[in-house]
Protein backbone atom coordinates (compact mmCIF):
# COMPACT_ATOMS: atom_id res chain seq x y z
CA UNK A 1 0.00 0.00 0.00
CA UNK A 2 1.49 3.32 -1.07
CA UNK A 3 1.53 6.26 1.72
CA UNK A 4 -1.07 8.34 -0.61
CA UNK A 5 -3.65 5.32 -0.53
CA UNK A 6 -3.56 5.57 3.36
CA UNK A 7 -3.73 9.41 3.60
CA UNK A 8 -6.91 9.13 1.19
CA UNK A 9 -8.28 6.30 3.44
CA UNK A 10 -8.09 8.31 6.44
CA UNK A 11 -9.12 11.71 5.01
CA UNK A 12 -12.15 10.33 3.75
CA UNK A 13 -13.35 8.46 6.98
CA UNK A 14 -12.27 11.59 9.21
CA UNK A 15 -13.77 14.19 6.99
CA UNK A 16 -17.17 12.48 5.71
CA UNK A 17 -20.27 12.04 7.99
CA UNK A 18 -21.52 8.73 8.06
CA UNK A 19 -25.59 8.95 6.77
CA UNK A 20 -28.52 6.86 7.66
CA UNK A 21 -30.62 7.91 4.32
CA UNK A 22 -34.24 8.76 3.97
CA UNK A 23 -35.12 5.42 2.67
CA UNK A 24 -33.41 3.68 5.89
CA UNK A 25 -35.50 2.90 9.01
CA UNK A 26 -33.02 1.05 12.22
CA UNK A 27 -33.96 -0.50 15.04
CA UNK A 28 -31.09 -0.35 17.82
CA UNK A 29 -28.48 1.38 19.51
CA UNK A 30 -26.32 3.18 17.31
CA UNK A 31 -23.22 4.16 18.60
CA UNK A 32 -20.39 5.83 16.66
CA UNK A 33 -16.76 7.63 16.22
CA UNK A 34 -17.65 10.11 13.73
CA UNK A 35 -20.25 12.57 13.26
CA UNK A 36 -23.88 10.93 11.70
CA UNK A 37 -26.61 12.54 9.56
CA UNK A 38 -29.88 10.97 10.32
CA UNK A 39 -32.62 11.19 6.96
CA UNK A 40 -34.39 8.27 7.92
CA UNK A 41 -35.91 7.01 10.86
CA UNK A 42 -33.98 5.87 13.91
CA UNK A 43 -35.53 3.68 17.08
CA UNK A 44 -33.11 3.40 19.51
CA UNK A 45 -30.52 5.31 21.42
CA UNK A 46 -27.99 6.92 19.80
CA UNK A 47 -24.28 7.51 21.58
CA UNK A 48 -21.81 10.13 19.78
CA UNK A 49 -19.74 11.20 22.87
CA UNK A 50 -17.19 13.73 21.00
CA UNK A 51 -18.96 13.89 17.63
CA UNK A 52 -21.95 15.47 15.89
CA UNK A 53 -25.43 14.14 15.28
CA UNK A 54 -27.55 16.17 12.69
CA UNK A 55 -30.85 15.17 11.94
CA UNK A 56 -32.48 16.37 8.44
CA UNK A 57 -35.75 17.71 7.12
CA UNK A 58 -37.05 14.20 7.06
CA UNK A 59 -35.10 12.71 9.73
CA UNK A 60 -36.90 11.21 12.64
CA UNK A 61 -35.30 10.09 15.98
CA UNK A 62 -37.29 8.29 18.94
CA UNK A 63 -34.98 7.70 21.22
CA UNK A 64 -32.37 9.69 23.64
CA UNK A 65 -29.10 11.48 22.25
CA UNK A 66 -25.60 11.78 23.79
CA UNK A 67 -23.65 13.92 21.38
CA UNK A 68 -20.85 16.52 21.60
CA UNK A 69 -23.35 18.55 19.14
CA UNK A 70 -26.82 18.22 17.65
CA UNK A 71 -28.28 19.60 15.21
CA UNK A 72 -32.25 18.89 14.55
CA UNK A 73 -34.17 19.80 11.47
CA UNK A 74 -36.06 17.12 11.36
CA UNK A 75 -37.96 15.61 14.59
CA UNK A 76 -36.59 13.79 17.85
CA UNK A 77 -38.62 12.41 20.58
CA UNK A 78 -36.25 11.72 23.33
CA UNK A 79 -33.83 13.24 26.06
CA UNK A 80 -30.46 15.13 24.48
CA UNK A 81 -27.04 15.70 25.94
CA UNK A 82 -24.73 17.51 23.95
CA UNK A 83 -21.40 18.48 25.57
CA UNK A 84 -21.02 21.69 23.62
CA UNK A 85 -23.93 22.88 22.06
CA UNK A 86 -27.45 21.89 20.95
CA UNK A 87 -29.19 24.19 17.87
CA UNK A 88 -32.95 23.34 17.05
CA UNK A 89 -33.49 24.91 13.55
CA UNK A 90 -36.56 26.46 12.39
CA UNK A 91 -38.45 23.44 11.00
CA UNK A 92 -37.21 21.55 13.78
CA UNK A 93 -38.99 19.09 16.61
CA UNK A 94 -37.94 18.18 19.86
CA UNK A 95 -40.05 16.66 22.84
CA UNK A 96 -37.56 15.42 25.52
CA UNK A 97 -35.53 17.43 28.06
CA UNK A 98 -32.23 19.08 26.91
CA UNK A 99 -29.23 19.43 29.03
CA UNK A 100 -26.40 21.32 27.01
CA UNK A 101 -23.99 24.01 27.87
CA UNK A 102 -24.94 26.26 25.10
CA UNK A 103 -28.62 26.19 22.98
CA UNK A 104 -29.72 28.43 19.90
CA UNK A 105 -33.30 28.06 19.16
CA UNK A 106 -34.47 29.43 15.95
CA UNK A 107 -38.10 31.06 15.35
CA UNK A 108 -40.35 28.15 14.24
CA UNK A 109 -39.00 25.68 16.23
CA UNK A 110 -41.01 23.48 18.21
CA UNK A 111 -39.81 21.96 21.70
CA UNK A 112 -42.05 20.78 24.94
CA UNK A 113 -39.61 19.78 27.78
CA UNK A 114 -36.95 21.21 30.04
CA UNK A 115 -33.68 22.81 28.88
CA UNK A 116 -30.56 23.22 31.85
CA UNK A 117 -28.16 25.00 30.32
CA UNK A 118 -24.93 23.77 32.57
CA UNK A 119 -21.40 23.02 31.33
CA UNK A 120 -20.57 20.67 34.27
CA UNK A 121 -24.58 18.79 33.90
CA UNK A 122 -23.85 18.41 30.08
CA UNK A 123 -20.85 16.70 30.66
CA UNK A 124 -21.91 14.46 33.77
CA UNK A 125 -23.28 10.83 33.68
CA UNK A 126 -27.11 10.87 34.05
CA UNK A 127 -27.18 9.64 37.33
CA UNK A 128 -24.95 12.25 39.34
CA UNK A 129 -26.19 14.87 41.50
CA UNK A 130 -26.09 18.37 40.13
CA UNK A 131 -27.32 22.04 40.72
CA UNK A 132 -27.98 24.27 38.02
CA UNK A 133 -31.08 26.70 36.38
CA UNK A 134 -33.54 25.35 34.18
CA UNK A 135 -35.65 26.52 31.59
CA UNK A 136 -39.10 24.97 31.11
CA UNK A 137 -40.53 24.70 27.99
CA UNK A 138 -43.09 27.56 28.70
CA UNK A 139 -40.42 30.03 29.44
CA UNK A 140 -39.77 30.04 33.18
CA UNK A 141 -37.04 29.66 34.96
CA UNK A 142 -36.60 27.81 37.93
CA UNK A 143 -33.41 25.97 40.04
CA UNK A 144 -33.15 22.46 39.38
CA UNK A 145 -33.87 20.06 41.96
CA UNK A 146 -30.70 18.12 43.25
CA UNK A 147 -31.32 14.55 41.65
Amino acid sequence: MTTDAADLRNSTSAGTPDRVGAGLRIKGELQGNQDLIVEGAVEGPIHLANHRLTVGLGGNVSSDVVAREIVVHGKIKGNLRATQRIEIKKDGSVVGDLTTACILIEDGASVKGSIEIDPEAAAAEPGKATRARAATATGQVRPAETK
